[in-house]
């Protein structure tokens, strides 16, 4: 575990992504696990299967962060050129990976599946990459510097997770509060930025929904101070109740 917090960004690669043909599940998946290891996860980009694009989005975040976690586009078919792209992103060949090619051409042979070109386009990895195992559908991914290489379907995404925790570096794990402010925005606004300036190494967000009684908010301070959080915390829930005393607010509770 580390002092400061390593830092992360999420790379989703695909044109189903885009068109709303697939609905992604990936990215709140990797930022809750991150979130568990006290990782930061900073920032999150879409593109398409494109090499262009994911050649500069991949340079410009692993310049940037401590990790990238990228999903999508390491398949069988034509549109699958993440693998590609991460190779000429990094500036280093690609073939097939000996460890991969007996992976697949194992698991096709249990299955009864030939092991063709087109699936055993899944073991081309580029040039000093590690494979990231894959116990879901056998197919890996891979890792090469700081940029990990996952699969786009979710519960292989998933299992990959799995296999990449044990190797990163951790932070501090973020703790967050929430209180439920039954009452408008605009009423907690003041106050609330009164809080956020008296705790700048917290983080509150203010965030809106609208409720059975009316509009409401939920108020979520998060950082990595427990004291500093609880104290924040019940700054909050004074000026929520000033508020309601003042009539301008139906309510507030912890939850």
């Amino acid at each position: 575990m580390t002092d400061a917090a390593p830092t992360a960004a999420v790379l989703l690669i695909g044109n189903e992504v885009l068109s709303g043909r697939t609905k992604d599940k990936n990215l709140g998946f990797i930022a809750d696990y991150l979130t568990a290891l006290g990782i930061d996860l900073l920032e999150a980009r879409v593109v398409a299967d494109d090499e262009a694009a994911i050649v500069e989005a991949v340079n410009a975040l692993r310049a940037r962060y401590t990790y990238v976690f990228t999903t999508g586009g390491i398949g069988p078919t034509h549109d699958d050129i993440t693998a590609d792209c991460i190779a000429k992103a990094f500036g280093v060949g690609i073939s097939h990976h000996p460890e991969a090619i007996e992976i697949l051409e194992t698991y096709f042979r249990q299955i009864g599946r030939e092991a063709n070109e087109e699936r055993m386009r899944m073991a081309r990895i580029p040039e000093g990459a590690t494979l990231i195992l894959n116990p879901v559908s056998k197919a890996p991914g891979f890792k090469i510097g700081n940029v990990h290489v996952m699969a786009g379907v979710p519960k292989v995404m998933n299992a990959m997770m799995d296999e990449i925790a044990p190797t990163l570096s951790r932070g501090k794990p973020v703790l967050s509060r929430t209180i439920r402010f039954e009452g408008g925005e605009g009423d907690i606004a003041k106050p609330l930025k009164e809080v956020q300036d008296q705790y700048p190494k917290l983080s509150i967000g203010s965030y809106p929904f609208e409720g059975a009684g009316g509009f409401a908010t939920n108020l979520v301070l998060r950082g990595r101070d427990e004291a500093t959080l609880a104290a924040a915390t019940d700054a909050v829930k004074v000026a929520a109740e000033v508020l309601f005393k003042a009539g301008k607010a139906r309510g507030w509770a912890e939850v």
